[in-house]
């Protein structure tokens, strides 16, 4: 039996809002539009640079197409400036990784940027994959990026745990069939998070230990 861990990036592993609302109010500046408070991109997050730009643009899909190709631009200079962990997370990730446990990650993040991100903030850490987002491939809640990945390396996504701070990362985990502890630290408030029905929800990284070692026995 070969254990795993998937985490979502976003929200779960680093708090990513600074640099995204920072590059995006940008590019909406650079079109004469009002920019939103940062704490308004936990909503406009986590399906997507594209679904990102769409909901900052509130309507206004005549400047889609400019202002994605800008804003992937414009994040892919600045992606690694305010962005940081979550407290706990790097420590409780070489700790899972010490125990032998492979780690991925699968994100809607553009697949290079999530790639760069995750090698820049835990260059500790040999991740088993890091999975983002690439064209003609469905962004979560479908799975089949991750259960392709998962497939070729011989992992029964049942021995998994799934660890997300969204709807959307609870979706994916019951549709790909791994067990969903949702993150409170993250995006996505407690109710919304429990009304997705998550196996479990945790409030701090930490607890992954405490799941791994009753769930992967």
């Amino acid at each position: 039996m070969k254990h795993f861990i998937v985490f979502d990036m976003d929200g779960t592993l680093l708090n990513t809002l600074p640099d995204i609302a920072r590059a995006m109010n940008l590019i909406l500046a650079s079109h004469g539009l009002a920019p939103h408070p940062e704490a308004s991109y936990r909503a406009f997050t986590g399906n997507g640079a594209r679904m990102l730009a769409t909901r900052a643009l509130a309507g206004r899909d005549d400047l889609l197409d400019a202002v994605y190709s800008a804003y992937l631009k414009e994040y892919s200079l600045h992606s690694l400036e305010a962005t940081r962990p979550y407290d706990g997370i790097a420590d409780t990730l070489g700790a899972l990784q010490a125990m032998g446990i492979p780690l991925f990650v699968f994100s809607n993040k553009d697949d290079p940027e999530a790639k760069a991100v995750a090698a820049h903030y835990f260059p500790g850490i040999k991740f088993a994959g890091v999975l983002g987002s690439v064209p003609g491939v469905p962004l979560k809640p479908d799975p089949a990026a991750l259960l392709r990945v998962l497939g070729e390396q011989g992992f029964d996504p049942k021995d998994g745990v799934y660890v997300g701070d969204t709807q959307t990362d609870v979706a994916c985990a019951k549709a790909a069939g791994i067990y969903c502890a949702a993150a409170l630290w993250g995006f996505q408030d407690e109710d919304q998070l429990a009304a997705a029905g998550p196996d479990e929800m945790i409030g701090e990284p930490g607890e992954l230990l405490r799941i791994a070692g009753e769930r992967f026995r």
